[in-house]
């Protein structure tokens, strides 16, 4: 049997940006509901160190995001373990379905969905995850101050990488299956005039680490021919996929992230969204939770 629940906002992903804007919206004096359907925290709860958090020198993703959360349940938001498996976001009153069959209604929605990176598909690589396996150079380069690393990719983001990681690091390989980067032309002249050391026409085909990562198998594909890296560090940067399945009415750019303007607010009314599902330029910790309170401070005018 159908149950429903009606609230002010609900709120969908525990991530940074939901919780801030949960925090937020509770503060507010809406009643409020967040929806998780995974892991409390998202992304940001796996990074085995977080050092440029404003206010916080030093501490892991699992603690940063337990504490928000800790936060937003005392400030009187409603959590939700339940996967959202059905979006009705248009007309005044939005629904959400849930995979256990119960129905959320609210006057307000926001999407904190995140995105997930795309990963190389190799054994152990879940296993050595922030222990020698990175997807944000930005988050974990400064742990590899004077070590050696692999950037893996050729596009814009992985040369974006691969600079700032030349800044921190002893030596960075950047790994490109093609012998042509897909990068805007600038970066690749940029590429020449660096210390970075490209292999061509190659992926990563094996990682080898227990505890951590320890080296790395990499094969030429036009020759099948096989070498051994001794890396500290592999960056994985051959893209990400916002999780934006059931939301196909809203309006996305070019790599499929949610527009939205710079209240949050997207191409349906009442429907706002935050953190790394929306399209923007820098996707951290820190800007996850501005979004997400914007995002609530605009629902909170919106229904004064």
């Amino acid at each position: 049997m159908l149950s429903a629940h009606i609230y002010d906002v609900i709120i969908v992903g525990a991530g940074p940006a939901g919780l801030t804007a949960g925090i937020y919206a509770c503060r507010g004096g809406l009643k409020v509901a967040v929806v998780e359907g995974g892991a409390t925290g998202g992304l940001a709860s796996t990074a085995a160190n977080v050092e440029n958090y404003p206010g916080v020198k030093s501490t892991d993703g699992f603690s940063l995001c337990y504490a928000m959360l800790e936060q937003c349940k005392e400030a009187g938001a409603e959590l939700v373990f339940d996967r959202a498996t059905e979006f009705d976001l248009e007309g005044e009153s939005k629904r959400i379905g849930l995979a256990s069959r119960e129905e959320l209604f609210a006057k307000r929605v926001i999407l904190t969905v995140g995105a997930f990176p795309r990963k190389l598909g190799l054994e152990g690589e879940d296993r050595l995850a922030g222990r020698g396996i990175s997807y944000c150079a930005t988050c974990d380069g400064a742990l590899f101050k004077g070590k050696t690393v692999a950037v893996v990719g050729g596009g814009n983001t992985a040369l974006e990488d691969a600079f700032y990681l030349e800044k921190l690091a002893a030596k960075v390989y950047l790994i490109h299956r093609r012998d042509a980067l897909r990068a805007d032309a600038v970066y690749a002249e940029r590429l020449k005039a660096s210390g970075i050391t490209p292999v061509w026409d190659s992926v990563v085909s094996k990682l080898v680490g227990e505890e951590k990562l320890t080296q790395i198998e990499v094969k030429n594909v036009k020759t099948n021919a096989l070498s051994e890296l001794l890396v500290d560090c592999v960056f994985v940067a051959i893209g990400q996929t916002p999780n934006t399945a059931g939301l196909e009415k809203l309006e996305k750019d070019s790599y499929g992230y949610i527009k939205t303007d710079e209240e949050m607010r997207t191409n349906i009314d009442g429907v706002y969204a935050a953190g790394d599902v929306r399209s923007k330029s820098l996707r951290q910790i820190v800007t996850a939770c501005a979004d997400g309170a914007v995002a609530a401070s605009s629902c909170i005018k919106s229904l004064m």
